[in-house]
C-alpha cells in the first residue's frame, strides 16, 4: 500500500478550494487545512478504484459534502445503491446500511471503513427472534425496519424505512401485522392507520432521549420555534412537534421553511425562521449547509456509531480496501426479497 503524503500544500489548497465553498459556513477555515489534504486523497482514489461513497444524513459535514457521493436517508442510500454503476461501494454510515448496499449489489465490493460502526435498533433483536414470533403470530405479515441486520430481514416479509412505513403497512392490507424493532415508530405508524400493530421494544439510543420537556422548555424561551421530530422518538416529543418526518422529509420541510420568506408554522411573519431538530446532531449542520437561511437551535444527541467514520478511515478503507461487508448467500437471498419488496413498494409511489 502506496504511502499518500497528507501535506496542505498550494495545490491541495487550489484543488480543494471550490470544495471548501461548501461547507465554509459550518467548517472553520484554520479547519480546512487538516481536512483537504484527505479530500484530495479520498477523491482521487475513487476515482482509481471506480468507487462511490455513500453517506446518511447523520455523517459529519466533511464527509457529507466534500467526498460522498451519494447523500439521504436509509431509502435513498438504498435506491441509488441499486442504481450505482460503481465497483466498490463505501458506505458512510452504520453496518446496517451497508449490508443492505450489499444486498442490492451482490456482485459489487461494498466497505465500511469502521467495523463497529452499529446501532442500537440492529442490535436490540435477533433473526431467532423473528422466527419465534413468527410461530406466536402465524399468518400475521413481519415488517422490518430497515434498521436491522441482514438475518433479520431474511427472516421478514418486507422492510420498511421511517419514511414509507406508514405506506407499505397500509398496502400489506392487512388487518395486523408485526412491526421491528422500534417501538416508537411501531406506535407511530399506528398512529396514522387503522392496521392493529404489534410492536417490539427496541429504542434508538439517541432518539428516545429526547423528551416533551424538552420542547416545552425551549418553546418557553423561543415561542417561535419550530420543532420538527423524527419518528424514533417517543410518543410525548411527536405529540409537541410541528412536523414528524424521516431525515429525508425533514430536509425537504425545512426546503420549505425556506422558500416561504419567513411564514412558518408559528407566525412571525418576515423573521428568519428558527428550527429546532430533534435528531441526531449532524443532521442540522447538513441541512443548514443546503438551507443557510434558516437559523438551528442545536440541542441534539450524538450518535456515537456514526460519528466511527472520519476523513481518515474512509482514506483507509479506499487504500486497503477494508473493511469488506460479506453476508452469507443463503440469508443474503431470503434478506434480498424483503428489501427488494421495500424498493418496489417505493418505486410505484413515486410513479
Amino acid at each position: 500500500m502506496s504511502v499518500i503524503d497528507l501535506a496542505y500544500t498550494s495545490d491541495i489548497a487550489a484543488e480543494t478550494d471550490p470544495i471548501f465553498k461548501r461547507v465554509e459556513h459550518v467548517i472553520p477555515r484554520v479547519e480546512w487545512g487538516l481536512h483537504a489534504p484527505y479530500v484530495a486523497a479520498i477523491n482521487r482514489l475513487k476515482r482509481e478504484r471506480n468507487a462511490v461513497i455513500l453517506a446518511h444524513n447523520y455523517q459529519v459535514p466533511e464527509i457529507f459534502y466534500t467526498v460522498a457521493d451519494i447523500v439521504g436517508d436509509s431509502l435513498a442510500l438504498a435506491m441509488k445503491a441499486a442504481e450505482t454503476t460503481a465497483d466498490v461501494i463505501v458506505l458512510s454510515g452504520v453496518h446496517f446500511m451497508a449490508e443492505t448496499a450489499k444486498l442490492v449489489n451482490p456482485g459489487k465490493t461494498v466497505l465500511v471503513p469502521d467495523l463497529k460502526a452499529g446501532c442500537s435498533l440492529a442490535e436490540s433483536i435477533t433473526g431467532a427472534d423473528v422466527r419465534l414470533l413468527r410461530e406466536r403470530y402465524p399468518g400475521v405479515p413481519i415488517v422490518t425496519y430497515v434498521n436491522t441486520s441482514a438475518d433479520v430481514k431474511a427472516e421478514s416479509d418486507v422492510c420498511v424505512t421511517s419514511g414509507n412505513a406508514v405506506q407499505i403497512v397500509e398496502a400489506l392490507g392487512a388487518p395486523r401485522v408485526i412491526f421491528l424493532p422500534d417501538e416508537y415508530l411501531a406506535k407511530y405508524v399506528a398512529s396514522k392507520t387503522s392496521t392493529e400493530i404489534i410492536a417490539w421494544k427496541g429504542h434508538c439510543e439517541v432518539h428516545e432521549r429526547f423528551t416533551g420537556a424538552d420542547i416545552r422548555r425551549f418553546r418557553r424561551d423561543d415561542p417561535g420555534i419550530i420543532v420538527i421530530a423524527h419518528p424514533e422518538c417517543p410518543p410525548d416529543v411527536l405529540a409537541e412537534a410541528d412536523y414528524v418526518g424521516s431525515t429525508q422529509g425533514m430536509t425537504e420541510y425545512v426546503g420549505s421553511l425556506a422558500q416561504s420568506s419567513g411564514d412558518h408554522a408559528r407566525g412571525d411573519m418576515g423573521s428568519r425562521p428558527r428550527v429546532l431538530l430533534m435528531t441526531e446532531c449532524s443532521m442540522a449542520d447538513n441541512v443548514s449547509g443546503r438551507y443557510p437561511s434558516v437559523e438551528f437551535v442545536r440541542p441534539c444527541n450524538l450518535c456515537p456509531h456514526m460519528k466511527r467514520n472520519t476523513l481518515p478511515k474512509i482514506l483507509h478503507s479506499l487504500q486497503a480496501m477494508e473493511y469488506e461487508v460479506t453476508i452469507e448467500p443463503e440469508v443474503a437471498q431470503r434478506a434480498r426479497r424483503a428489501v427488494e419488496r421495500m424498493l418496489e413498494f417505493s418505486r410505484k409511489s413515486r410513479d
